[in-house]
């Protein structure tokens, strides 16, 4: 006598933009999909800081989602002035938010709080950590969470992450280290308790850079202060760093900025709470697949590219939504959606991922931060 699996018609492993983009188009389409998630809660983990919403990719996923006037009610006035430092915190390029560009700030977890309220209760699956999945044939796969759990699925999305554990079922290829490695900060009301650090960052984005290494840093909404110490190093730079010793770590990472304006180092030196390590993964660019039935992957899982071209959570929204549009629209034949949908997805992924590459160079060469300043104006090749 046999058993009989539960079964999911569409699962979707990972909700993070990219997943929930894709859940939503589904809903508004009138498709229901099941995401599974391995954090216990929504609110388990912070959710990071700013994102730059371009308006050719991520509003319009947001525009298929039925969620673009939501969106712009939660965007961070201000956010989109930029500043360009170099290493002695002279003022290269200034920009202020004139309201009128393309890329509106919005913080991370914000959006993440608008994509989930609009999906119907217990779309999520929260605790549901995916340890593995295998084909049953005919497109249908077999998936199995941690605690045991056991079901089958017609279509398998992975939307869970640079480590994906969907990925191996269409790619033997796995991120590799950029080279870079960021240590991140937070300094907290910042005008109040770090003005100098506030007025080095401004009211958006900055980027201080030198050879090989850089301070980028946000306004973020509550008023507090995110800041990336970005420094080239071996992929073992961040093991020689003890950061359950906070004073220890800042240390060793304002070692590393020797010779930098004390203004800047203060966005390490006087940062609130523990730094967090966190090494660039990258996967190749042009990173694609052979059409396998019945699975598919959006947003890091396919494309994990480094940050230094701001299209990461863009893509994946994207990914999310044009996936959602393509099952809607041929709603008998999910293998003509999956092929419409990746045929596009790689072909603006490779775009992306390659010019994310060309910037990991271009921001921290020797003569930086000129080549930033070159790209802006337009006059790097």
């Amino acid at each position: 006598m046999t058993t009989s699996r539960p079964h999911q018609p569409i699962t979707v492993v990972g909700a993070g933009l990219g997943g929930l983009a894709l859940a939503r188009v589904l809903h508004v389409h009138g498709i229901d999909a099941a995401l599974f998630d391995l954090d216990p809660a929504p609110s388990a983990r912070t959710q990071g800081g700013m994102l730059d919403i371009h308006d050719d990719s991520g509003q319009e996923a947001l525009r298929a989602a039925g969620l673009h006037e939501e969106f712009l009610k939660l965007v961070h006035p201000g956010g989109q002035a930029l500043r360009v430092l170099d290493r002695h915190a002279t003022v290269r390029l200034a920009e202020e938010d004139d309201g009128a560009g393309g890329r509106p700030e919005i913080d991370r977890g914000d959006l993440r709080e608008l994509l989930l309220g609009s999906l119907p209760e217990g779309t999520v699956r929260w605790g549901a950590k995916v340890t593995g999945a295998r084909p049953l044939g005919e497109g249908r796969h077999e998936v199995a969470l941690a605690d045991g759990t056991v079901f089958t699925t017609d279509l398998l999305v992975g939307a869970d992450g640079a480590w994906s554990r969907v990925r191996p079922l269409l790619s033997p290829a796995r991120p590799a280290y950029t080279g870079v490695s960021f240590v991140e900060a937070d300094l907290l009301e910042a005008d109040r308790r770090h003005p100098e650090s506030a007025a080095v960052v401004g009211g958006g984005m900055l980027f201080a850079l030198g050879a090989g290494r850089g301070f980028l840093g946000h306004r973020e909404t509550d008023g507090s202060l995110h800041v990336y110490a970005a420094v080239e190093a071996p992929e073992d730079w961040l093991d020689g760093i003890d950061f359950d010793d906070t004073e220890a770590a800042k240390a060793a990472v304002l070692k590393e900025f020797d010779g930098w304006a004390e203004s800047l180092r203060g966005l390490v030196a006087d940062a609130d709470g523990p730094l967090v390590p966190r090494r660039i993964h990258a996967l190749p660019v042009g990173h694609r697949w052979d059409r396998v039935p019945g699975v598919t992957l959006l947003g890091d899982a396919a494309h994990l590219m480094s940050p230094f071209a701001g299209e990461g959570a863009n893509l994946a929204l994207l990914d999310g939504a044009e996936l959602g549009r393509a099952l809607a629209a041929h709603p008998d034949d999910t293998e003509t959606a999956l092929t419409a949908y990746e045929d596009r997805m790689f072909r603006r992924a490779e775009t992306s991922a390659a010019e994310s590459a060309r910037n990991t160079t271009l921001l921290f060469r020797p003569d930086a931060p000129q080549g930033l300043l070159d790209m802006f104006t337009g006059l790097s090749g």
